[in-house]
């Protein structure tokens, strides 16, 4: 079984978990790649998701074998026969669980994002990972859930080798699996996309699910009636035509929201971007509708002319954009990042387009050419202090530009934002810009 991505493994995977939704299950994600199946687990199931850190604890001397692991809340699982065998002394054991605690403190606060550990006492677990090699981490983790007082355990992952699921189906109280193949070498020959999933993206995706726990239920699916402006949630993927092309994106819509932002990725992006979902969770949690989607389908992306092919962007945004006014009633903004500014831009420049606010982070504006001047929505510029470059092209955009326009630069942030703060600023600043002129009264 070949998985597209880890959000596709994930929406299979939640398919055979269904059987769970009754026990009102905790979904744990492992880091990094763990949690962008696990999200859409919990989603399907509307169970909350949480990450479950775990520390292998490595013999000096040959760091690959375990002798244990730690987890949260003082948790410790130790074997006692690797330790004699190893002949490791306390000196040993304690250097290596210091070090091992100091990473587990730092990286739980990093993906928590200040929120508490979820409570396992009694619920059932499920732990989910992108796939097992060895299964070493997924049994240390569902022993660590265990000690954490977890009533029943389900270790769920999309892939594993033949021997490994074997040896997990007796450590766990249920072992799901999808795919068991004997020619199996690496977790990642199994997806065509395995990219790394980087802090950034855990971070986004523990702070959507905390926002928005996801479809079923109560919820209102994004096809139903009512759209932007229905008292119930909106929260779907979505299948968009522009111009004979399907596009696919993720719909989310807040209970009572009344304006939408569109998402429109750069250069080497997709809707998966960790940057963008992090400001959309920021819009979300403002009661502010997002769409993200991708304007370039997987085989389009391998082609590195067609990231600036802007004339094209443009285009598929303002079908985008048509079949989104089919769906609600209130105003529609644009984001755009790097060459997806540049898209942005120019399409809210296009005759008619009434987009009611724009908003570009790191943007390449000069890619939209003359039809700068004929932007007429007001245009918030965020570009980073150490991004030289970017920032005299967009100095220049904010000469060239007629409407209301204002240029922020984040102190310190290089084009990515990748530095410490840098994005949430991005999202605070985006999240004001689009209130101030999108959000109408009720």
């Amino acid at each position: 079984m070949l998985f597209t991505d880890r959000a596709d493994a994930g929406h299979r995977l939640a398919e055979s978990l269904q059987h769970l939704q009754g026990e009102e299950p905790v979904v744990l994600g492992l880091p990094r790649g763990g949690v962008p199946v696990a999200f859409e687990v919990a989603r399907a199931l509307r169970a909350p998701l949480d990450v479950i850190v775990v520390r292998k604890l490595g013999v000096p001397y040959q760091r690959e074998l375990g002798f244990g692991a730690i987890g949260e809340g003082g948790v410790r699982v130790i074997s006692d026969d690797i330790v004699r065998r190893g002949r490791l002394d306390q000196a040993d054991l304690a250097s290596v669980e210091h070090a091992e605690a100091a990473e587990l403190t730092r990286q739980a606060e990093r993906f928590r994002a200040g929120r508490p550990r979820l409570d396992l006492a009694g619920r059932t677990a499920i732990v989910v990972d992108d796939g097992i090699a060895t299964g070493a981490t997924a049994a240390a983790a569902c022993q660590v859930v265990r000690a954490q007082g977890a009533a029943r355990v389900v270790l769920a992952v999309p892939v594993a080798p033949p021997d490994a699921a074997e040896r997990l189906r007796g450590a766990t109280d249920e072992f799901v699996c999808l795919s068991t193949p004997f020619a199996f070498s690496a977790v990642g020959e199994w997806y065509r996309d395995f990219s790394q999933t980087p802090d950034d993206e855990v971070v986004a995706l523990l702070a959507r699910a905390a926002a928005d726990p996801g479809p079923a239920g109560p919820q209102q699916r994004a096809g139903a009636p009512g759209g932007a402006g229905a008292e119930t949630d909106v929260a779907e993927e979505v299948a968009i035509d522009a111009a004979g092309v399907r596009l696919t994106g993720d719909l989310t819509v807040p209970a009572g929201s009344r304006a939408v932002v569109m998402f429109a990725h750069g250069s080497g992006s997709s809707r998966h971007s960790p940057r963008n979902r992090l400001v959309a969770a920021a819009l979300n949690d403002a009661g502010l509708g997002t769409l993200l989607f991708d304007l370039l389908t997987p085989a389009e992306e391998a082609h590195r002319a067609n990231v600036f092919d802007i004339d094209t962007l443009a285009g598929r945004l303002t079908d985008a954009t048509g079949w989104l006014r089919g769906r609600i009633a209130g105003p529609v903004g644009y984001f755009g990042a790097s060459t997806g500014a540049a898209a942005a831009l120019r399409a809210a420049a296009s005759p008619g387009a009434d987009i009611a606010a724009v908003v570009s982070r790191g943007g390449r504006p000069d890619l939209a050419g003359p039809l700068l001047s004929g932007v007429r929505a007001p245009t918030l510029l965020i570009v980073g202090g150490n991004d030289p470059l970017v920032l005299d092209l967009n100095r220049e955009a904010e000469a060239a530009l007629r409407g209301e326009t204002r240029l922020e630069i984040v102190p310190g942030a290089t084009h990515l934002f990748e530095e410490r703060g840098a994005l949430q600023q991005v999202a605070a600043l985006a999240r004001d810009w689009f209130i101030s002129h999108m959000v109408i009264p009720a």
